[in-house]
C-alpha cells in the first residue's frame, strides 16, 4: 500500500519552522552574537531581533521560507525543478551559520591549546565575516548542497545539510558547557578540543549511515516530503 503524502502543510507545521529562520538570521552577525552570549541583550540586539522577526514573518506569510510554504515544494527528489531564490538564500545563510561558528570555535580552542590564551573574541571580530562571506559566495554560485539552481540532487544534498546541522547543534552546546565547567588550562582546553572534534566526527559518521533524522538518502523514484 502506497503511503499517502500530504499535499498541504498544516498551520502548526508551518509555524514551527518560522523560529528556525528567525534564529538563523538573528545570529548571522557573528560578532554581535558573541557579544550576546558574553553580555546579554541590549537595545541594538532587540532592534535587530525585531527586524528579523518582521522580515521573516512577512516572508512566512508569503510562503517564502523553507518549511513554511502552504504546500511542500519537493516531493519527488530526483525531479529537475528550479530551486526558488528564497530557498537558496535561506539555506546559504544556514550553511554560513553552521560552518562559520564551528570553524571559529574550533580555531579558538586550538589557539588556546597552543598558546595558553583564549582569543576567541578577537577571532570572531576579525575572522567571522571573511569566513561567512566565503560561504555566501559559494551559496550565490550554487555550489553548496540545497543551494543549487535545481532540486534534482535534493535526495543526497539534504543529508549533508542535516548531518552538518546535527553535528554543529550537538558539538557546540557541549563545548559551551565544557568551557563553563572545566578550568582554563592547556590540558583542560585540550580535552575541550578533543571532545568537540570527536562529536563532530561521530555525528558525521552517523549522518553518513543515515542514522540521524533526515539523513537517510532518498533513492531515485522514491517519494518523500522535503522542507
Amino acid at each position: 500500500m502506497t503511503r499517502k503524502l500530504r499535499d498541504r502543510n498544516k498551520p502548526a507545521y508551518r509555524l514551527a519552522h518560522w523560529p528556525i529562520w528567525i534564529f538563523v538570521f538573528f545570529i548571522a552577525p557573528g560578532p554581535s552574537t558573541f557579544d550576546l552570549f558574553e553580555r546579554g541583550f541590549d537595545r541594538r540586539k532587540l532592534v535587530w531581533l525585531g527586524i528579523v522577526m518582521l522580515g521573516t514573518g512577512l516572508a512566512a506569510l508569503r510562503g517564502q521560507l523553507p518549511g513554511v510554504e502552504p504546500r511542500p515544494y519537493i516531493i519527488r527528489f530526483v525531479e529537475d525543478k528550479p530551486n526558488p531564490l528564497y530557498r537558496r538564500i535561506c539555506y546559504t545563510f544556514a550553511w554560513s551559520i553552521v560552518i562559520t561558528f564551528a570553524v571559529l570555535n574550533f580555531a579558538g580552542v586550538a589557539v588556546a591549546v597552543v598558546t595558553g590564551t583564549w582569543r576567541l573574541k578577537q577571532i570572531y571580530q576579525y575572522a567571522y565575516f571573511p569566513v561567512a562571506a566565503a560561504t555566501w559566495v559559494l551559496g550565490a554560485a550554487g555550489v553548496l548542497p540545497r543551494v543549487k539552481a535545481s532540486t534534482k540532487g535534493e535526495g543526497r544534498e539534504r543529508r549533508y545539510f542535516y548531518g552538518a546541522v546535527w553535528a554543529s547543534s550537538v558539538a557546540q552546546p557541549v563545548l559551551g558547557i565544557l568551557w563553563k565547567v572545566l578550568p582554563h588550562s592547556r590540558s583542560a582546553d585540550a580535552v575541550k578540543l578533543v571532545v568537540f572534534s570527536a562529536i563532530l566526527a561521530f555525528c558525521g559518521v552517523l549522518a553518513k549511515r543515515g542514522l540521524l533524522p533526515r539523513t537517510r538518502p532518498i533513492l531515485p523514484g522514491e517519494l518523500a516530503i522535503s522542507d
